[in-house]
């Protein structure tokens, strides 16, 4: 004899009932933090999975770790007796037989194979495109729906491009914007959160994060407008401040001076031995201040400097948040034009910086700002220093 269950869906908003649930077979949700896109998700893909006749449903998420935070929420949504989680195989069994499975895109040659009865691509923007190509080849026989759902990132990766298609009609396709006005109108977020992050973030991440609207430069938190307008010549006048940046290996150790209008007006770069790297800067800053990377091996070598100079040397020492702080600190003076420097490495740079969002179950919860993969950054975190020493910074940044 069968159990009869009665389900009643969690209250979901008319913006999240619009955005998923409908008769598309493709729906591209581009969504700001903290609208609830994750949360609708887990109950669309839930519901799929119960009336569904296929026995394979999947969440696929740019990494493992980021499915797991989904696969997580869902269980604790889940009445215990009507389920059987798999903590080993990140799965959850109902009382049909249906599976749930949470994956990443991380190789998409493992998404090949299964009859899927619909997908969850999370955070879209941030995967392969060889990802979706495997998922679309393989609901070919089932015709599952997919829902792709992410934060806007730029204009250049795949999401974004299906996105357009949908929005410009694209057959059996849907298209839905959720932003943080939708979620500071339902009560969701207050509106001084959002004000708070508008002053305090950005403008390329603000606009991508909390109002959906993308950047061209993509993932550069600078803007390559900006930086264009805040290239100069070298200033002739005396170093008011110094940053440095101290060697990682193949990296380079970097010391960049600003004059007291924010140009530069010294650096330089090489790649040397320890001893002769702290002679070099020693001879470089001779008694301007001087905030150095401390982080790792650098904090032996700022010892040495402090000891050799007194209070001429500060340290910085680079966490997560504290190189969020101090990158969020430069692009705002770069936003400003509050700091100026010359054409060619450091400008190179900053035009290849990028930024990434980091957070738990689709929110995020900040930024992680590096240089892509294979390519340098120590000019931008010697300038970024230098700026953090301006005698101003922290009347201007110590809210960030």
């Amino acid at each position: 004899m069968h159990k009869k269950i009665i389900y009643t869906r969690p209250h979901l908003y008319p913006y999240q009932l619009d955005a998923f649930f409908h008769d598309k077979r493709y729906a591209w949700i581009e969504g700001t933090t903290k609208c609830g896109k994750t949360h609708t998700g887990i109950c669309w893909l839930f519901e799929q999975s119960v009336v569904g006749k296929f026995k394979n449903y999947w969440w696929v998420a740019p990494t493992y770790k980021t499915a797991r935070i989904a696969f997580t929420r869902m269980c604790d949504a889940i009445r215990e007796d009507l389920r059987t989680p798999n903590k080993t195989d990140a799965n959850i069994t109902l009382p049909n037989g249906h599976i749930i499975w949470f994956l990443s895109g991380e190789d998409p040659d493992t998404l090949y194979g299964e009859d899927v009865g619909a997908v969850v691509l999370d955070e879209d923007t941030r995967m392969r495109e060889e990802a979706y190509h495997a998922i679309r080849t393989t609901t070919t026989f089932t015709q599952a729906k997919i829902r792709g759902i992410g934060n806007i990132k730029g204009t250049k990766n795949w999401a974004y491009k299906m996105a357009r298609k949908a929005q410009a009609g694209s057959p059996d396709s849907h298209w839905a914007a959720i932003t943080s006005a939708d979620a500071v109108r339902v009560g969701i977020l207050p509106q001084e959160e959002i004000d708070d992050a508008r002053r305090n973030l950005p403008e390329a991440v603000f606009n991508e994060l909390y109002m959906g609207i993308p950047t061209e430069d993509g993932s550069n938190p600078f803007g390559a407008k900006h930086i264009e307008y805040c290239v100069a010549p070298m200033s002739s006048k005396p170093p008011r401040v110094f940053g440095v940046d101290l060697a990682k290996s193949v990296d380079w150790t970097v010391v960049i001076g600003l004059d007291q209008n924010g140009y530069i007006c010294k650096w330089d770069r090489w790649q040397a031995p320890w001893g002769e790297t702290k002679e070099r800067i020693k001879a470089l800053v001779g008694s301007i201040k001087t905030l150095v990377d401390s982080t790792g091996v650098g904090d032996p070598v700022l010892e040495d400097l402090q000891r050799a100079r007194g209070g001429v040397f500060e340290g910085y020492h680079f966490t997560a948040a504290s190189k969020q702080k101090l990158m969020e600190g430069l692009a705002v003076a770069v936003q400003q034009q509050k700091v100026h420097f010359p054409d060619g490495v450091i400008r190179n740079e900053l035009d290849s910086f990028e930024y990434e969002y980091t957070g738990r179950g689709g929110i995020s919860t900040g930024v992680r700002y590096s240089a892509p993969e294979g390519m340098h950054d120590d000019c931008v975190c010697a300038l970024a220093l230098a700026v953090q020493m301006m005698p101003n910074a922290t009347s201007m940044w110590d809210r960030l």
